[in-house]
């Protein structure tokens, strides 16, 4: 007797591409309670800004209330803002609370001047 074996069939289905930004913002958000000397040296600690970059972040943060200090991957934007959060009451202001609020947000282009990815990716990780 012979037998037929069939194999079963499997189909492959495409899979669902989710779209996940690949970029990510780490945003300062301005308030009343911390000085340009204290954003300045928070950016040139954190994120290894000199000081020209520093004080453009200060400054952008003071003016439009809000400025990018850095455009990395998610896991890394997490950590920066994370460190922000943590870095501290400024010292040379009385009514300082506690540390400046930060937020992440999905990338629309790749920088803050459009110039590319991370700034910071050569090696100027803290």
């Amino acid at each position: 007797m012979n037998a037929t074996i069939t194999k079963p069939t499997t189909q492959t289905r495409p899979e669902d591409k989710t779209t996940r930004p690949w970029l990510w913002n780490v945003v300062l958000i301005n308030d009343e309670e911390h000085t340009y000397e204290y954003v300045i040296r928070m950016m040139q600690e954190l994120f290894a800004h000199d000081q020209t970059r520093a004080y453009k972040v200060a400054k952008t943060v003071d003016s439009q209330g809000r400025a990018v200090c850095l455009t990395t991957h998610k896991e890394h934007a997490e950590l920066k803002r994370d460190q922000i959060r943590a870095f501290g009451r400024d010292p040379l202001m009385m009514i300082s609370k506690g540390a400046m609020t930060a937020v992440i947000e999905p990338a629309e282009f790749s920088g803050e001047d459009g110039n590319g990815a991370d700034e910071n990716a050569g090696g100027a990780d803290r």
